[in-house]
């Protein structure tokens, strides 16, 4: 296990679960968490490029901790261990008692692809359905003059988690994240002023995240 604290925020390259375990029941006023949809066990690092955008060197394969879709386990814990929960992805599990309230990402592609048009996350906060729209095609991004270079296959837009943070979390609160993946929610949490607890498996996505969040708290 490794940790890293890059401003507000507290990283682990561990597994989730043997971290929660660690804190008692409600420590965290809220877990907003992008599990992984579907099982593989190896990842493309380089989506189809020689080297990322800052220099890194890929090898196209690397060996990797078999990537499972969490089950009735992980989210009781999630639940036990934090008083609130916005789960990404809700559309594909089979958890059970979910609350009722929805987000929606909605990705303004409107052109006719393989891939979803947005995302659905399920919020214990509400119990109608929000929505969020925000360009996340391709090359093509909503803020083009600060586009994100993008380091992971699932990467959110930061916008999005400050949106989340801004209107379900108030100031104080304590966040979860169990699967850190790219760091934009570690971002909105140092701009905004959060502290984040985040754990993220693999080590190479770990190494990237912790790097792109140190460049940006360098550029303030």
């Amino acid at each position: 296990m490794k940790k890293e604290i890059i401003g507000s925020c507290t990283l682990y390259n561990a597994d989730c679960m043997k971290i929660t375990a660690q804190y008692p029941d409600k420590h965290f006023n809220l877990a907003i968490v992008d599990p992984p949809y579907f099982s593989i066990k190896k990842i493309d690092y380089s989506h189809g490029r020689q080297k990322s955008a800052n220099g890194h060197k890929f090898n196209k394969y690397k060996p990797f901790t078999k990537w499972d879709v969490p089950d009735n386990d992980y989210y009781n814990e999630i639940c036990r261990v934090s008083k609130n929960q916005i789960i990404w992805g809700i559309n594909y599990y089979n958890f059970q008692n979910v609350p009722v309230g929805r987000i929606v990402w909605d990705k303004k592609r409107y052109a006719n692809t393989q891939f979803s048009d947005g995302e659905i996350a399920s919020c214990s906060l509400i119990t109608g359905v929000k929505f969020f729209r925000y360009l996340w095609h391709g090359f093509l991004q909503e803020d083009m003059k600060n586009k994100e270079v993008k380091i992971h296959p699932t990467q959110k837009p930061i916008a999005l988690y400050k949106f989340l943070l801004s209107n379900y979390a108030k100031q104080g609160d304590k966040i979860l994240d169990t699967h850190f993946g790219s760091g934009s929610i570690g971002i909105a949490c140092n701009e905004l002023g959060f502290d984040l607890t985040a754990c993220e498996i693999d080590k190479i996505y770990f190494q990237l995240a912790c790097k792109r969040l140190k460049e940006i708290k360098k550029r303030g």
